[in-house]
């Protein structure tokens, strides 16, 4: 007895161009983009990590807003570049199960990082008196990891 079932191995992505000359076109975009996205946050790493002087709550945050940044544009744009250059379309299930954890990983910690920032450029303006009693280092930490963890538990669910 022979029972009636598929399973799905892999999916067919929307091409951006139907030329080859647009695919072409939208992979060095594509590059381009990337590259000055790991310049760009690379040097925020960097800097933030080997400058002593920037060991403060909002480099922290910044620093914890590169890393983020950095890994939700080398979640999506390596694939979409290999599909432009090399004229395909396919991704696994894996694959795409996988971009679709880390990107909602990703961009809910760094929504929730955002808001963190926000909350502690309030303090420092409105309650400038009380800032290193509200947020201390030990505080930020925290609320970094706070962020991160509920990206985690987003993805997650």
């Amino acid at each position: 007895q022979m029972s009636n079932g598929s399973s799905i191995t892999e999916f067919l992505l929307l091409a951006f161009a139907d030329t080859r000359e647009l695919q072409l076109l939208t992979f060095w975009l594509f590059l381009g983009i990337y590259l000055a996205a790991l310049l760009g946050n690379g040097l925020i790493i960097t800097t933030t990590a080997f400058n002593h002087r920037l060991h403060t709550p909002m480099y922290l945050f910044l620093l914890n807003l590169a890393l983020l940044d950095l890994g939700s544009t080398s979640t999506t744009l390596p694939k979409a570049m290999a599909n432009s250059l090399w004229d395909t379309r396919a991704i696994s299930y894996a694959g795409c199960a996988a971009q679709v954890f880390f990107f909602l990983f990703l961009m809910t910690a760094e929504c929730s990082l955002l808001t963190v920032m926000a909350y502690d450029r309030y303090v420092a303006i409105c309650k400038p008196l009380h800032y290193g009693t509200l947020l201390g280092s030990r505080a930020c930490v925290h609320m970094a990891a706070a962020a991160w963890g509920s990206g985690f538990l987003h993805a997650v669910l």
